[in-house]
């Protein structure tokens, strides 16, 4: 896996501007902060988060893939103000779960999701090398 950043560019935080990889690629649907049986424990946005990045390292782990060979993340948030205020503990639970790989990553604020009680959902790709 190769980090791909222009020289001219300034080092983004917490994401990578783009990933260059080889291998299996696995796809993750959008997750929510549910659990596996589909309840959601919490209202919170970093609850969600948290649970959101659970689901996706499970649903990786199905394919034999760790959060390292993620290669983009896609947020959808029901409110970007609620996302930005919470950037230092998502940040922490992002490295909890996720360590300190940050792929390629984006963030978009939508009007709504399917599931009414989600706050976020969060799509993966993942590269297992060959």
């Amino acid at each position: 896996m190769k980090v791909l950043q222009p020289a001219d560019w300034i080092k983004p935080r917490g994401y990578a501007n783009g990933i260059a990889a080889r291998g299996t690629l696995v796809s993750v649907a959008g997750q929510i902060g549910w659990n596996a049986a589909q309840q959601f424990e919490s209202e919170r946005f970093v609850d969600q988060a948290r649970q959101a990045l659970l689901n996706i390292v499970a649903v990786l782990a199905e394919a034999n893939a760790r959060p390292e060979h993620v290669v983009r993340l896609t947020w959808y948030v029901l409110d970007r103000a609620e996302y930005l205020a919470a950037g230092a503990e998502l940040g922490q639970v992002y490295r909890a779960i996720m360590g300190r790989h940050y792929p390629a990553m984006s963030a978009v604020e939508v009007r709504a999701l399917i599931e009414e009680r989600a706050r976020l959902e969060i799509e993966a790709t993942a590269i297992i090398p060959d």
